[in-house]
């Protein structure tokens, strides 16, 4: 379709502005949802020791590993708790009682659990009947240093911490990592129709939402929201919060509506010689505007229906951020599903449609319209889990064809 752009082609001018932020570092309490920097590696071997994996007995492998022929009595001459230092000696008919997570005795190799004995853990001190001898040495024992080793990376850069890597991280005796600053984002709704939810409404009004869904989805891909506000399209209310939030020294700016071709378009008029506007072959988010000012800020102008706003972020405004985090992945993952009913598509438009996931079959997860297609159905998008992402040469999507679905929860 002649003089749109595509999806790449504005992606790609939105990322080459997108310069990395500084990086920091934070202790490991205040690393969860922030990106990492530099990799993270061990300091201590994981495990840093020799240690039972099981609740039982350490024992000399050769003296038990007879006892399908007839049960081996060991006596007891230890008692090793988790967090002991002891290691002692075990001579010939000798086991020491073990917990989980204990360092294994030097002279043993092998471990029994409790229900291989005759006892348990009811008769575990003075004498031990084992039934049920190990397979073979080292049986139960975690090795020093299996998982990791000093020096190993057990992290690498460019990743998100979760509550996972952070217990990673700490587990290799690391006590804090160097992350990216987030990014402090400023979220703009323009529109003189909009007033805060809640509030009673005149006819023309609707209550204003694209500046909760925007920030909430800044603040999802790790942004610090520094403001959020609402403008007219009449009066200079738009310069007025520009120039604090830029004062304040916002990395992004995010508008919603005021970018299309009406009489009123508040961003076009008020910021077109530091913007530039573009048609992006796709649906919805047709009309987009983007620029950066001399500061370094970045400006994003979406579409101000609902949905447009929430797909036109997805697409260019999500990246954007974890690029300016240093994230390795910018993008969702993508799985294919089959529709469940059929759906039209626009023509020579790439189709971002709102679903939601039938996981009513395990084996055949299907994707479901969340809404009927338009594109001011901000109910509707509330059901969404993922946009199906449709080729802009696909003439429509028929129930049992396979599409491509972006997950987005």
């Amino acid at each position: 379709m002649s003089g749109l752009r595509t999806v790449e082609e504005h992606l790609s001018d939105v990322l080459a502005a997108a310069d990395p932020l500084e990086t920091e570092r934070v202790p490991l309490a205040a690393a969860d949802g922030r990106t990492l920097r530099e990799p993270v590696r061990a300091t201590i071997d994981i495990p840093v020791f020799d240690n039972s994996a099981m609740d039982g007995f350490a024992v000399r492998f050769a003296e038990v590993r007879d006892t399908a022929a007839a049960p081996v009595t060991l006596r007891v001459v230890a008692d090793l708790p988790a967090g002991t230092d002891a290691d002692p000696p075990l001579g010939p008919g000798e086991a020491a009682r073990i917990m989980t997570g204990s360092p294994v005795p030097a002279d043993a190799d092998a471990i029994v659990p409790f229900e291989d004995t005759v006892g348990g853990l009811a008769d575990s001190l003075g004498e031990v009947t084992v039934v049920r001898g190990p397979r073979s040495p080292g049986v139960h024992i975690r090795r020093a240093g299996e998982d990791a080793r000093v020096g190993d990376e057990v992290l690498p850069a460019g990743i998100r911490l979760g509550p996972l890597q952070v217990a990673a991280a700490a587990a290799a005796g690391v006590a804090e990592v160097a992350v990216s600053r987030r990014p402090r984002v400023a979220v703009i709704s323009t529109g003189s129709e909009l007033v805060e939810p809640g509030s009673p409404l005149r006819r023309g009004q609707i209550p204003e939402s694209n500046s909760f869904l925007l920030a909430a989805l800044a603040a999802e891909a790790g942004a610090e929201v520094v403001r959020r506000a609402s403008v007219p399209d009449e009066g200079g209310g738009l310069e007025a919060v520009l120039g604090e939030v830029t004062g304040s020294r916002a990395d992004v700016v995010i508008f919603s509506g005021g970018v299309s071709a009406g009489a009123y378009e508040v961003v076009k008029t008020t910021l077109g010689e530091r913007m530039a506007f573009s048609k992006v072959a796709m649906q919805p988010g047709k009309p987009q505007g983007f620029g950066r000012l001399d500061s370094g800020t970045l400006l994003f102008g979406l579409p101000g229906n609902p949905v447009s706003a929430a797909v036109s972020f997805e697409v260019f405004v999500r990246p954007a951020l974890l690029r300016l985090q240093g994230r390795t992945g910018l993008g969702r993952p993508v799985i294919r599903l089959r529709a469940a009913t059929g759906w039209r598509t626009p023509p020579a438009r790439r189709q971002y449609l709102p679903v939601r996931i039938d996981r009513s079959h395990p084996e055949a997860w299907r994707a479901v319209p969340a809404t009927t297609g338009g594109s001011h159905l901000a109910g509707g998008l509330g059901r969404a889990e993922a946009y199906a992402i449709v080729p802009a040469e696909t003439e429509a999507v028929a129930a049992g064809d396979h599409v491509d679905v972006m997950l987005i929860s």
